[in-house]
């Protein structure tokens, strides 16, 4: 396991323990962690990947390593998800 992952797995137990509507779960065949049953972040290809919205610039949060989720070959990338490097 990756220090990334390791990482994401940690931030993920931390939320479940500290709030009962955040959950472990998968996307993708990936550790994701849920809120009411529904994916907000997992682990992907060596990144994290967060559901922060369409309308969300990381720029603004002095995000400079970061990338739109794009798993699919013939599909555009999926909206609001973002991959920070």
């Amino acid at each position: 396991m990756s220090d990334a992952q390791s990482r994401f797995e940690a931030i993920r137990d931390e939320f479940t323990t500290i709030q009962p509507q955040v959950e472990a779960g998968k996307m993708m065949s990936s550790p994701a962690i849920t809120y009411r049953g529904k994916v907000f972040a997992f682990y992907h290809a060596g990144e994290m990947t967060f559901k922060l919205g369409k309308d969300y610039e990381p720029a603004r949060d002095g995000i400079q390593h970061w990338g739109l989720l794009n798993p699919f070959k013939h599909k555009p990338p999926m909206a609001g998800w973002f991959r920070i490097g």
